[in-house]
């Protein structure tokens, strides 16, 4: 399979396949689209057809030079030869071997605190409470799941486990507690616990600051952009004050302390920001490196919901984002982009490429009273509860759902150039649009194939200034 497009003055020609990316002249590109038909997927490298060159060195010789149709036709060989372009799909065999690997448990997300001290207007937790009651983790329950990561963890010797809400500042004290005890646990088992905390910000001092620094891998910082933009989605619960003048100056600081450690800026756009890429650049002024701003994702009767109407504007964002992020780079004064970072020359393994996050398998929610759920966003939703800390995972049916659910199971996937990047999108999203895990949400795959044209587009223009 082919992807071809135009962005920025470039063109780029994708080989889904093999991984392969092309920035090639107009000659080249036009040859490539012209001889797909023709040629389709090879099961190996093979001679242009004789009838196939004659037909398009005719033809492309209407509008080019015919020597330089002739070198364009060799380059297009020689890439065949090569095994970058319509190179045969190995993977979908592969797939079907998912179901009967043994489940091996990496990551954990902790519901520290069903509850928050703000009030997001989009929050799909509704404010911290995930379709229930407010409550707070204990010591022991977290304990549990901790012990249940390392005995279902196999022998991965790295471990995840993202401390989350709601707002978790709001348990501190067993956060602190949790992850002593798992440091405890590691040089026993042979592991080693990456820890990261997801915050609003609003409680956080120097103690927690420091604490994080010394402990925390990423921390992750909610903020939408410019101030009227966030006080808008984000209000406080009391509705008194700007949560963006209580959080940014920490913020600031926090992230200036890290002193190379990750972390992140990350906000959510609405149909009340399209124009974010100036949200974007304001987290960039205020000297913010690593960042993102994510779709909202909302029903469709909601008002800040995003709409396929929508969409050219969201395009249109895009690329000027992009247009940013290239000029800022070559300026010196860069920031990353959490969608504009793809890794052309590795990337992951292919069962990540064919199943993404590895929710309900490798990846699993835990809430305040020890349940188990495929992810933080299927919390709440009593079809998918999968067991908890006491009992383990009681629903091993579940587990066999999530495990076949890869790019190979979603026909909207199946011939998109997009699904070896984004490997078939988000699962709770798929199902709360369409009430199955293996369909795709439709306006969230249009942004996300838009995001990777502008990320393998970045590539390129900074590939020049080498």
């Amino acid at each position: 399979m082919i992807h071809q497009y135009k962005n920025n003055g470039y063109n780029i020609v994708m080989d889904i396949a093999s991984g392969s990316v092309h920035v090639v002249d107009d000659v080249v590109y036009d040859a490539v689209a012209m001889l797909e038909p023709v040629i389709g997927e090879v099961m190996s490298p093979v001679q242009i057809p004789e009838t196939a060159r004659k037909n398009a060195e005719a033809e492309l010789s209407r509008t080019y030079p015919a020597e330089d149709v002739k070198e364009a036709l060799d380059e297009v060989q020689e890439l065949i030869n090569a095994e970058e372009l319509y190179t045969k799909d190995i993977y979908q065999t592969y797939v079907t071997d998912f179901k009967k690997r043994k489940t091996v448990v990496k990551a954990l997300c902790l519901h520290i605190a069903h509850d928050c001290n703000l009030g997001c207007k989009y929050c799909f937790a509704e404010e911290g409470e995930y379709h229930g009651r407010r409550a707070l983790m204990s010591f022991e329950v977290g304990k549990k799941a901790l012990d249940f990561l390392i005995a279902n963890s196999g022998n991965r010797h790295n471990l995840e486990v993202d401390f989350f809400g709601g707002e978790p500042l709001m348990n501190w004290e067993v956060v602190k507690q949790l992850v002593e005890y798992g440091r405890s646990l590691e040089e026993p088992n042979n592991k080693r616990f990456r820890f990261t905390i997801t915050t609003n910000g609003v409680l956080l001092n120097d103690e927690i600051m420091d604490f994080c620094n010394r402990e925390m891998s990423n921390v992750v910082m909610s903020l939408d952009g410019r101030k009227e933009v966030n006080d808008y989605m984000r209000p406080t619960r009391n509705g008194h004050g700007s949560s963006y003048e209580i959080t940014v100056p920490k913020f600031q600081k926090f992230a200036k302390s890290r002193a190379g450690k990750d972390y992140y800026v990350r906000g959510t756009f609405t149909r009340n920001n399209l124009d974010f890429s100036e949200d974007v650049k304001h987290f960039a002024d205020l000297g913010f490196d690593q960042m993102s701003i994510e779709p909202v994702v909302g029903a469709e009767d909601e008002p800040y919901a995003i709409q396929k109407e929508d969409l050219p504007k969201i395009m249109e964002e895009y690329d000027k984002l992009a247009v940013e992020y290239i000029k800022r780079k070559k300026e010196g004064r860069g920031f990353n982009f959490f969608h504009f970072m793809i890794d052309l020359n590795q990337g992951p393994c292919v069962a990540k490429r064919l199943s993404g996050c590895g929710s309900g398998t490798e990846y699993l929610a835990v809430t305040p009273w020890g349940d188990f759920y495929p992810c933080h966003q299927f919390v709440g939703q009593e079809e998918f509860l999968m067991g908890n800390v006491d009992t383990g995972i009681t629903r091993t049916d579940i587990r066999d759902e999530f495990k076949l659910c890869n790019v190979y199971a979603k026909e909207k996937c199946r011939d998109c150039f997009a699904r070896f990047y984004c490997s078939g999108g988000c699962a709770a999203n798929s199902y709360n649009f369409h009430g199955t895990i293996t369909d795709a949400y439709e306006i969230g795959c249009e942004m996300q194939k838009k995001r990777i044209e502008c990320a393998i587009m970045i590539k390129a223009a900074l590939a020049d200034e080498e």
